[in-house]
């Protein structure tokens, strides 16, 4: 399948359909590969081999689809979130263990009260929360019951190539499939103090994006979907509507310790409550979180933020980075900013983040 047909590719419903197009996505895959011999396979010479690759791989990404679920969640009511998530949030997420283990883009499930996964069949099972990880983005929530659906592997998000086809797919009442393709893969630093390396942009975009699964033609998965972004293909480029995916290889060296403790070591770590855009070889505060260290220091939206404890910034990436330089999360921090005509040096004494949210059940 060409680059051009990955871009004006629609979405589709219905299984009918799906069929139609998991068959034509895995035919794409195949005959990009050379032909060889496998063992085992019924039908002779190099077309009958092709088939049966297709075949393998229409099954394996019919079968990543089916262990996309719904997430319903219903957020606390104290919880702070709810001024910019709201209270009732929808979702997908990915079934990844036997035990039931799902995962999904971890803003859904933050200060969750109550969470259901919603089924193909539309069929609700009650679950709780596992973790949510501040540094990845990611969330893990467990179901209640048995899904019955067989879980996915974890591919490699690091080997994704951008002549590839992609399979988007997400879950609950509102399923959907479509083919996407990576436009790039970097560093992507979030206004709310969120930093990660290795992001995968796709497109076209997809407004179901949170809590996505991306999947190769393998029928492994890559990335969970959180954003919508405009420059898909980097900043350089001309502008392209798109989703950033988090990266599944940011999950495999710390699954053991989120199902283990709820969170990374990565997760505990300074937090001032900004949120920022990069301006002008600097760094800009857009808002202030109520109760945040940075309001108690007195930061105002329109400042501009040029060093963090001596140490020039001049984008988020900068910022964040040396902001965490400090492993100790409750510590001071000198922030020397620009206010109009005028230097002005605040100390604020960060926080731990994972502490100021009203937890979860479960974890």
């Amino acid at each position: 399948m060409s680059q051009a047909a990955l871009f004006t590719f629609s979405s589709v419903r219905g299984w009918a359909a799906a069929t139609r197009w998991l068959t034509a996505a895995a035919a794409s895959c195949c005959l990009a590969a050379p032909v060889t011999a496998a063992p085992g396979v019924g039908v002779a010479g190099p077309k009958g081999v092709a088939a049966a690759q297709m075949e393998a791989h229409a099954q394996a990404l019919t079968r990543a689809n089916a262990a996309v679920v719904g997430v319903e969640v219903m957020a606390l009511e104290d919880a702070r979130s709810i001024a910019t998530l709201g209270r009732v949030r929808q979702g997908s997420g990915v079934l990844i263990g036997d035990d039931g283990l799902v995962l999904t883009i971890g803003y859904l499930v933050l200060e969750a009260d109550h969470v259901d996964l919603v089924q193909a069949d539309g069929r609700r099972v009650p679950a709780r929360v596992v973790a949510y990880d501040l540094a990845t983005g990611f969330g893990l929530v467990r179901a209640l019951a048995p899904l019955g659906l067989q879980p996915v592997p974890l591919g490699a998000s690091a080997t994704v190539s951008g002549d590839e086809p992609l399979m988007i797919a997400s879950g609950g009442d509102s399923a959907d499939l479509s083919l996407a393709r990576m436009v790039s893969r970097r560093a992507f630093s979030g206004f709310w103090e969120y930093h990660i390396e290795g992001a995968l942009f796709t497109a076209p975009a997809r407004r179901d994006h949170s809590g996505a699964g991306l999947f190769n033609a393998d029928g492994e998965l890559v990335g969970i979907g959180s954003l919508v972004v405009n420059d898909a293909a980097g900043r350089e480029a001309p502008s392209l509507n798109g989703n950033m995916f988090v990266p599944v290889d940011l999950l495999k060296p710390i699954l053991a310790e989120l199902t283990a403790s709820g969170a990374s070591r990565g997760s505990t770590r300074a937090w001032l409550g900004l949120n920022c855009v990069e301006y002008g070889g600097h760094v800009r505060v857009l808002r202030i979180t109520p109760d945040s260290p940075a309001e108690d220091a007195g930061l105002q939206p329109g400042d501009l933020i040029a060093l963090i404890d001596g140490t020039p910034v001049a984008d988020l990436a900068s910022f964040y980075k040396t902001l965490w330089l400090d492993e100790r999360p409750e510590r001071d921090v000198d922030v020397e900013i620009r206010r109009g005509a005028e230097t002005i040096l605040l100390r604020v004494h960060s926080v731990d983040r994972m502490r100021t949210l009203s937890q979860p059940q479960g974890v």
